[in-house]
C-alpha cells in the first residue's frame, strides 16, 4: 500500500490547531486508538476432500484510530474526520486462511500486515449534515458489520437531517468499499442468503430513509429503500415499540422487507419478501427473547457482501434467510451488574430453521447454539480493555457444519 497519501493526511490533521485555534475545529476535537487482539477459529468438520479446506484458523492484533474534528463556526461548519486502521499477521497458514481477519495472497499465504488511513470531510447546517470520503453507516438496508478484527468502510457521499423533531432523514451514494480484511477499495457485490455472488459487480448503492421516534419515545417507525445498482433493490418498513409494565419492560421489534432485481439484472431474477420479529421482556439483569422470522419469494435474502444482515436471527455463524426458510429463536441474557458485578455479561441463544428450499429435492433445516461472555473492566489501571469470549455450534444438512470459537482482547485510550 502508497503510504505517501496518509502521511500527507497526518501532516494535515497535525496542522490544523495552528490554522483553526480560535475556531472550535480543534477545541471539540475528539480522538481515540483503540487495540484489538482476535483469535478466531472456524472448524468446517463435515467438509472433506484434498481440495477443500476443513479450518479457518488465525490470531491477529489490530489498530483503530478514530480521529473526529469539531466544526469552523459561523452559518456553515466545516470539519474533516479521520479513520486508521492496521491489522498484524499473529498466527496463520495456508491451509487456515480466509477466516475474515486478514488478506489472503495469490500464494494463499495471509499478509503479513495490512493498512488504511483515510479522511472524511463534514459540512453543517443546523442539523444537517453533509460527509465525503469514509463513511460506515448503519442502516436496515446497510447495517454495520464490525464483527472482525477491522471495521469495514464505504467510499462516497451522504446526507443527514434532524431538523423535525423525532425525524431522522438520511440519503447517500456509496461507489466503493473497503472490506474488513483488506486494504484497499473494491466494487461492491452481493450476497443471496449465505452465498457470496462474486460473479457481478456493482458501481453504486443508493440509499434513502428515515426513523420517525414518537409516544415518548417509546416507539418508533422507519422506512428505507436500498438499491445495489444493476443487482438488486430492497424496501424495508420496520415498527419498534417498548413499555414498563411494572418492574418488567416489554419490547418489540418487527420489520419487513421486500426486494427484486435492478437495472441490467447482473444476477438475473430476484423475488423475496422477509418477515422478522423479535419480542423481549427484561427485569433486573434478566433479558428475554423470541423471535421468528420467514423468507418468501423464489430467492434468499439479499445484501451487500460481507455485511451481516439486519434480519431478527441474524446470529455469528448462519443467518437463517435461505429461500422459503422459516425459522425460530430462543435468547437469554444477564447483566451481572445486578448482582453487584458490573461489566460482565452474558448471552445464551439456540435458532432452528426449516421449510429451506435447497433446490436439490429436500427440505433443508438448520440449527444454531451460541454463548458469548463478555466483560468490561470498569475502572483502575485497565479501565477501557474488554474481553468477549464467544462458542457456536451450527449444523445443517445442506451446507456446512460449523464449530467455531473467538476470544477478542479490546483496550481503548481516549487521546483528547
Amino acid at each position: 500500500m502508497n503510504h505517501t497519501p496518509c502521511v500527507a493526511l497526518g501532516i494535515t490533521l497535525l496542522s490544523q490547531p495552528l490554522l483553526a485555534a480560535e475556531s472550535g475545529f480543534f477545541e471539540d476535537a475528539k480522538a481515540s486508538l483503540s487495540a484489538r487482539n482476535y483469535y478466531f477459529s472456524r472448524d468446517f468438520s463435515d467438509i472433506v476432500g484434498a481440495n477443500q479446506q476443513s479450518k479457518a484458523e488465525e490470531w491477529a492484533q489490530g489498530f483503530i484510530l478514530d480521529f473526529k474534528s469539531g466544526y469552523t463556526p459561523g452559518t456553515v461548519g466545516f470539519g474533516v474526520d479521520a479513520l486508521g486502521l492496521l491489522g498484524i499477521r499473529l498466527d496463520s497458514s495456508p491451509d487456515r486462511v480466509n477466516s475474515g481477519l486478514l488478506p489472503v495472497h495469490s500464494d494463499g499465504r495471509a499478509a503479513g500486515e495490512y493498512s488504511r488511513l483515510a479522511p472524511t470531510f463534514k459540512a453543517r447546517v443546523s442539523k444537517t449534515e453533509l460527509r465525503i470520503g469514509e463513511l460506515q453507516p448503519n442502516l436496515p438496508v446497510l447495517t454495520f458489520s464490525d464483527i472482525r478484527l477491522l471495521p469495514p468502510t464505504y467510499q462516497g457521499a451522504s446526507i443527514s437531517s434532524a431538523e423535525f423533531n423525532g425525524l431522522t432523514l438520511q440519503a447517500g451514494h456509496l461507489s466503493s468499499t473497503h472490506l474488513r480484511n483488506e486494504g484497499g477499495d473494491d466494487k461492491l457485490n452481493a450476497m443471496l442468503g449465505h452465498v457470496p455472488m462474486r460473479q457481478a459487480a456493482s458501481d453504486a448503492f443508493n440509499f434513502v430513509g428515515g426513523d420517525y421516534a414518537f409516544n415518548a419515545n417509546q416507539s418508533s417507525a422507519s422506512l428505507w429503500y436500498g438499491q445495489l445498482e444493476d443487482i438488486y433493490e430492497q424496501g424495508f418498513i420496520g415498527l419498534k415499540h417498548s413499555k414498563p409494565v411494572g418492574d418488567w419492560v416489554l419490547s418489540a421489534n418487527l420489520g419487513y422487507f421486500t426486494a427484486r432485481e435492478d437495472g441490467d439484472a447482473l444476477l438475473g431474477r430476484i423475488d423475496n419478501q422477509a418477515f422478522f420479529s423479535l419480542l423481549t421482556a427484561r427485569q433486573g439483569g434478566h433479558s428475554f427473547h423470541v423471535g421468528y422470522q420467514g423468507i418468501y419469494g423464489d430467492s434468499p435474502f439479499p445484501r451487500v457482501f460481507a455485511n451481516i444482515t439486519p434480519l431478527g436471527n441474524e446470529v455469528p455463524t448462519y443467518e437463517f434467510a435461505y429461500t422459503d426458510e422459516r425459522s425460530y429463536q430462543v435468547r437469554y441474557d444477564y447483566n451481572f451488574a445486578a448482582m453487584g458485578v458490573p461489566g460482565l455479561t452474558a448471552t445464551v441463544r439456540y435458532i432452528t430453521g426449516n421449510n429451506v428450499d435447497t433446490g436439490l429435492g429436500y427440505e433443508g433445516k438448520d440449527r444454531e447454539r451460541d454463548l458469548d461472555i463478555g466483560y468490561a473492566v470498569q475502572g483502575g489501571v485497565f479501565k477501557g480493555l474488554g474481553i468477549r469470549v464467544r462458542n457456536a455450534m451450527a449444523r445443517s444438512n445442506y451446507r456446512s457444519d460449523i464449530d467455531e470459537n473467538r476470544l477478542i482482547l479490546v483496550y481503548t485510550w481516549q487521546l483528547f
